[in-house]
């Protein structure tokens, strides 16, 4: 059964905040929230739908818009495939020219709205950000020289991955980190083969301790995990993780001599699930824009952010 294409827009303005509306009661998943969009006609790629979609609901005019992910769900009465593009440049003062509800809401909002089923990692990709940083403890002097280096770059997202600090050492460590990243608005996330017992914003497991997972864990606000193909994506995908780095995509000397996936096939396996990745293995910055082309939420590593 062939999906029914939709193109959708997580429409950002100048504030920082997300357009949202309401879909008419009469409508398939009716009276929930949304974010705008609408069918991919026959003759149109899903960029040219989107800004035709976006003019015809709301009147602004779409200048630029960046593939946030790639969502297919199946409802019990259609198969849909939701193509989902960030979008922060634009034109015009939004206006619902079709008679529907919006409204603005911060990122931090959006958990409050009932949203259809298949919308819900769009929300999870719409609050994370470009850039996930590792922060590797290879050199236990340079921790927060080089925690300072990342958020300096401005990345909000990082991972502890301390795994031959003594637990004591971590815990002095993230006592110290975590209140200068709070401070920077910048989530931490400790690596699974840590053991520590000190306040973060997440786990990130390992690929081992994810395939033992039955279910999601309780009480963790950010659940991350390493994968390396497609029965850890979707092991990553049943037990609820937020989002996944997928690794390596290019050679990387971390690891010489692992056999690295290549972007095409990065894109083939982000494809078959409905999950933020990110790429990992070889990556600098400007790998940015291939990895959002493939399907990717962004780009993950340990040496790119500290250059």
């Amino acid at each position: 059964m062939n999906p029914l294409q939709v193109a959708v827009g997580v429409v950002r303005n100048s504030e920082g905040k997300i357009l949202i509306s309401l879909r008419h009661a009469g409508l398939h998943q009716g009276g929930l929230w949304e974010f705008p969009g609408g069918k991919i006609e026959s003759s149109e790629t899903a960029e040219q739908a989107l800004a035709r979609e976006l003019k015809e609901e709301l009147n602004i005019t779409v200048t630029a818009a960046t593939p946030l992910i790639t969502i297919n769900h199946h409802y019990p009465d259609r198969f849909v495939q939701l193509k989902v593009f960030r979008v922060e440049q634009f034109s015009g003062e939004a206006n619902s020219l079709e008679g529907q509800p919006f409204k603005w809401v911060s990122l931090a909002e959006l958990e409050y709205y009932a949203f259809p089923v298949a919308n819900q990692p769009i929300i999870t990709a719409a609050r994370l950000p470009h850039y996930y940083a590792i922060l590797d403890d290879a050199d236990e002097a340079m921790l927060l020289p080089n925690l300072q280096k990342i958020l300096n770059k401005g990345v909000k997202l990082i991972q502890a991955r301390l795994k031959t600090l003594s637990p004591a050492a971590v815990a002095k460590f993230i006592e110290q980190a975590y209140p200068i990243c709070q401070q920077q608005q910048a989530l931490l996330l400790m690596n699974s083969a840590v053991e520590c017992s000190v306040e973060v914003d997440g786990i990130h497991l390992t690929s081992r301790d994810l395939m033992v997972l039955t279910k999601r864990p309780e009480n963790v606000k950010w659940l991350a995990a390493s994968c390396h193909n497609l029965e850890q994506l979707q092991q990553a995908q049943n037990i609820g993780v937020d989002f996944v780095v997928l690794a390596p995509v290019l050679a990387t000397q971390t690891h010489p001599g692992a056999t690295s996936l290549g972007w095409e096939q990065f894109a083939g396996l982000v494809a078959q699930v409905n999950l933020p990745v990110y790429a990992l293995g070889g990556m600098t910055e400007s790998s940015l824009s291939t990895a959002q082309q493939s399907g990717g939420q962004g780009l993950a590593a340990i040496r790119a952010f500290l250059d």
